[in-house]
């Protein structure tokens, strides 16, 4: 290959690199936990923007109410789930959606991928192999993912076949058919939080992180209970070992300096 072709293939692959940028969530860390504001306004944000064309069908509605989630009153919860609408399997016919239902299952063309799991699907970055380190403390990048692509949008576009493609910096191959679906002011929280793109892509990457795992601050309470166990299961093997062998270990010591 010519040495001006090579260098075009590594320009334009440099062009696409994916870029994700590493972000500071609450519930990164062994300690951190999920910010309950931020939760409610990321389902804000997912049913005023994202649920036209995404669904959640692995999502509950009774989690909504979830003290280490978005924590909702069970009346909202009630309230929310009306909204709603799903096809009861016994009577056949249509009816509110209850708390006990999950979210609705968007299909058809043009609609965008499940949302459900999309925070541990697309994984960001794993840090350096064999250490864990990274994702100790980081994760494994899925709400980065999340939001690098909504705030990865360039102002190009491009058509192929009739279809409008879009330039996005985190999009693998730099370029997408999702028409940017955020820009500032888009939504007005009710609780006066700024609604620019960095804030509203953070609040719905946050709250699609809770819906992949709803169930993350419980299992680092777990995590931590273990480590002090074991700890303490070591300690106490210790000292055990040291009561039990200590005195056969010296007098053996001491016989062989008697000889």
């Amino acid at each position: 290959m010519p040495p001006e072709e090579v260098v075009a293939e590594e320009a334009v692959a440099v062009a696409h690199e994916q870029h994700i940028e590493d972000v500071s969530f609450s519930f990164e860390g062994p300690f951190g936990t999920y910010d309950q504001l931020q939760l409610q306004r990321g389902l804000q944000i997912y049913t005023e923007i994202c649920s036209a064309c995404h669904g959640l069908k692995q999502v509950a509605l009774r989690t909504l109410a979830d003290e280490n989630g978005p924590g909702l009153p069970e009346d909202q919860v009630r309230a929310y789930a009306a909204q709603m609408s799903i096809i009861d399997l016994e009577t056949g016919e249509e009816r509110p959606r209850l708390p006990t239902d999950f979210f609705p299952e968007v299909t058809g063309e043009g609609m965008g991928p499940d949302l459900s799991l999309m925070a541990k699907a697309r994984a960001g970055f794993h840090g350096p192999y064999g250490t864990g380190i990274s994702q100790l403390v980081s994760g494994m990048g899925g709400p980065e993912y999340i939001y690098s692509l909504l705030t990865g949008y360039t102002e190009e576009t491009n058509e192929q076949a009739g279809t409008f493609y879009y330039e996005n910096h985190t999009f693998p191959g730099g370029w997408i058919s999702m028409a940017p679906p955020l820009m500032d002011d888009m939504v007005t929280y009710e609780d006066g939080s700024p609604a620019d793109l960095h804030n509203l892509a953070m609040d719905v990457s946050a709250f699609l992180m809770w819906a992949a795992e709803p169930k993350l601050m419980d299992r680092k309470q777990v995590g931590l209970v273990s480590v002090l166990f074991l700890i303490l299961l070591t300690v106490l093997l210790y000292l055990t070992n040291q009561r039990l062998w200590w005195p056969l270990k010296h007098g053996k010591d001491k016989l062989g300096d008697d000889r």
